[in-house]
């Protein structure tokens, strides 16, 4: 499978961004999917996930802020960010389990993309 994450870049507190990840290779829709991201000198953080059916977990970082959504027809996965603060600044990778309908959390294992920037400026 392959993940490419789109969509970063250099923003200012309280805007907005999206990020996008495609994901090629397998049926699209029977994978749970999820982001996590990596501040400067920090370890990788959960930001949050989307299961095959729809259902969303988050962080508690960014609950209320960021929305995970899916359109399995474009075979693409969204993080809506909102309300963006300095400490959103970090690499985003986007996520998916190995296993179809799958109940893993252990995401270390899960196949990652490459990353994508995000910036915040206040």
């Amino acid at each position: 499978v392959q993940l490419v994450e789109t969509g970063g870049g250099l923003a200012q507190t309280g805007d907005s961004l999206r990020l996008s990840c495609t994901a090629s290779g397998r049926p699209f829709s029977a994978y749970n999917m999820g982001w996590f991201r990596q501040a400067p000198g920090k370890e990788r953080e959960f930001v949050g996930t989307i299961s095959w059916d729809g259902s969303t977990t988050y962080a508690d970082s960014v609950k209320g802020r960021f929305t995970i959504s899916r359109d399995n027809a474009k075979e693409t996965m969204y993080l809506q960010m909102d309300d963006l603060k300095p400490e959103d600044t970090a690499v985003y990778f986007c996520i998916t389990d190995r296993s179809k309908y799958g109940y893993s959390t252990v995401y270390i294992a899960w196949h990652w993309g490459q990353g994508t920037q995000v910036t915040i400026s206040s």
